[in-house]
């Protein structure tokens, strides 16, 4: 377990918050293989009944460590990758899981929320995945899901052009649920949790079975961009991205 990840229960709400507040909450392979034992333990038993995942501080999450993120790579196997392993805990888990987005979800910070049930946004919250900007592709299905999401044109719009939407906007093109004030944001969700937590736990399971019936499709996708992922990673534009990020510089694709 990564103490960057911590993880509560009560009154049959778990609550998975990504706790590395210096660094932006920048996720690491222990923190993924931390957060995805949890989702695992929660969808696999009874002890809770909904999950939330939030951030620490005025942060969800700036999305990968990219030190873990070069140094580990992306298989395509599960079994051999964190990261692989929480996207499809996420993907697969057959309970409710809740989002309460604290402020800005980038890269997987908006893509794991495309998995999650009920998305709840703080007013400061903005929403971005710069894939291209890096010299990648979309993962965790958001090619597939964000279109379904917000529509086609605003799905290029985020993943191709690099726009950020802010809380508004999230809400506006049906990436959140609701909108709540910086300090209420939790307290709500967290009413909201408890709410999903004391309904039928089987008519919840079959609901979100049924809501989620295109799975199998949705990880056929997942796949494909994995392996597309992977050979990026191993790209001369992903390569230029990091060291104009670590240099300070803007990158040159030639």
């Amino acid at each position: 377990m990564s103490a960057n990840i911590i993880v509560s229960t009560q009154d049959r709400v778990t609550t998975v918050a990504i706790a590395r507040e210096e660094k932006k909450n920048a996720i690491t392979f222990a923190m993924y293989t931390a957060m995805a034992e949890a989702i695992e333990e929660y969808g696999q038993t009874d002890r809770a009944r909904a999950l939330v995942i939030t951030g620490s501080g005025d942060m969800f999450t700036a999305g990968n460590d990219l030190q873990d993120f070069m140094a580990g790579g992306i298989p395509a196997s599960a079994e051999e990758n964190p990261i692989v392993r929480f996207l499809n805990a996420i993907r697969d888990c057959p309970k409710p899981l809740i989002a309460a987005v604290n402020g800005p979800a980038i890269g997987v910070g908006l893509t794991m929320l495309l998995h999650c049930d009920l998305v709840y946004s703080a007013q400061s919250a903005t929403y971005s995945a710069p894939f291209v900007q890096l010299g990648l592709v979309p993962e965790a299905g958001s090619s597939m899901l964000l279109p379904a999401s917000v529509g086609m044109a605003v799905a290029n719009d985020v993943l191709l052009a690099g726009r950020i939407l802010d809380a508004t906007e999230a809400l506006d093109h049906g990436l959140v649920a609701r909108v709540f004030s910086d300090g209420e944001m939790m307290t709500k969700v967290q009413e909201i949790a408890r709410q999903v937590a004391a309904s039928a736990p089987v008519a919840l399971r079959q609901s979100k079975a049924l809501i989620r019936s295109q799975r199998d499709e949705v990880a056929g996708h997942m796949a494909d961009e994995i392996k597309i992922f992977a050979q990026q990673l191993q790209s001369p534009d992903f390569a230029e991205s990091v060291a104009a990020k670590l240099q300070k510089r803007t990158p040159n694709y030639g």
